[in-house]
């Protein structure tokens, strides 16, 4: 009697109340997103310098392409395990002890502040790249803008702007270059008219009859050849030319397929040294969660 007595006076345990405070540990997480981004930029900088440094404008003197973009990427890697892996563990030494939750829980919010701590150091990362771009193509628009206005000056005092540039005007001086070295071409001269005739027949695909016939007739006048001679070389003028800007095509295509596929491998590698880099900031917030619950 007396036993039930003393149990029915006995007071029950009160039910643990749960916490309606929200678990994260912003301090912790923008802390460790701070450090992975510039223990981050840190080793890349440093990657860039010996980059830099691998490489030699003399022939024979510097690595093939393909040793170096395979060591960009492993330094990539190896970059964001190191930074995301220190952020990672900082972040779980400094959130918040959980002296009321169950292991299991303690796992979940460490790996949830781990990979919010990544999340977040990503973003500064790239608010810091658009600011960088941002700047960088300032400074070209300005340095455009400057050079279109010298251009332009340059143009209204008659200044000469280098006539025999361009692949065009050496097809157009061999066309009219006169036969014998040794007579000296009229004072008139029409090799802008010429270059122009010949763009425009490389757009068209063919010369207009009018256009040949005048050619023919010019080019025998200033090389001092017959019609014949002349036809001749306008063909054969205009075979070369064409075998130039269909070689000049064949290589900017070439160029424009190489540097797609070095964005694309660079664009998967990325993706994988980030998503790297979030599974071990997760990892090693546990590290240091663990170490934090002790």
């Amino acid at each position: 009697m007396q036993d039930a007595q003393l149990v029915a006076n006995t007071p029950l345990p009160a039910a643990h109340a749960e916490s309606t405070d929200s678990a994260v540990s912003w301090g912790a997480v923008l802390a460790g997103a701070v450090i992975a981004a510039a223990v981050s930029a840190m080793l890349l900088t440093g990657g860039t310098g010996l980059g830099f440094a691998s490489i030699s404008p003399w022939r024979n003197a510097a690595p093939p392409a393909t040793a170096l973009a395979v060591g960009s990427i492993v330094w990539l890697l190896v970059s964001q395990l190191i930074a995301y892996g220190v952020g990672g563990f900082i972040t779980g030494r400094l959130r918040t002890k959980w002296s009321d939750a169950a292991p299991d829980e303690v796992y979940f919010r460490d790996t949830a502040h781990g990979f919010l701590m990544w999340a977040v150091s990503v973003i500064i990362g790239l608010v810091l790249l658009g600011a960088t771009t941002t700047s960088l193509l300032s400074g070209g628009t300005r340095a455009a803008a400057s050079l279109a206005g010298s251009a332009t000056a340059a143009v209204s005092q008659g200044a000469p702007l280098g006539n025999r540039a361009g692949l065009l005007d050496d097809f157009t001086d061999a066309l009219l270059r006169p036969s014998d070295p040794a007579v000296t071409p009229p004072a008139g001269d029409e090799r802008a008219q010429v270059s122009r005739i010949m763009a425009r027949s490389l757009l068209n695909g063919q010369l207009t009859d009018t256009d040949r016939a005048y050619l023919v007739k010019l080019v025998a006048k200033r090389a001092g050849v017959d019609e014949a001679a002349a036809q001749q070389r306008l063909t054969q003028i205009q075979t070369q030319l064409r075998e130039a800007a269909a070689q000049a095509e064949q290589k900017a295509k070439e160029a424009a397929e190489a540097a797609r596929k070095a964005l694309m491998l660079f664009s998967i590698w990325a993706f994988v040294a980030l998503l790297s880099g979030a599974f071990v900031a997760s990892f090693s917030a546990t590290l240091g969660g663990r170490m934090r619950q002790r």
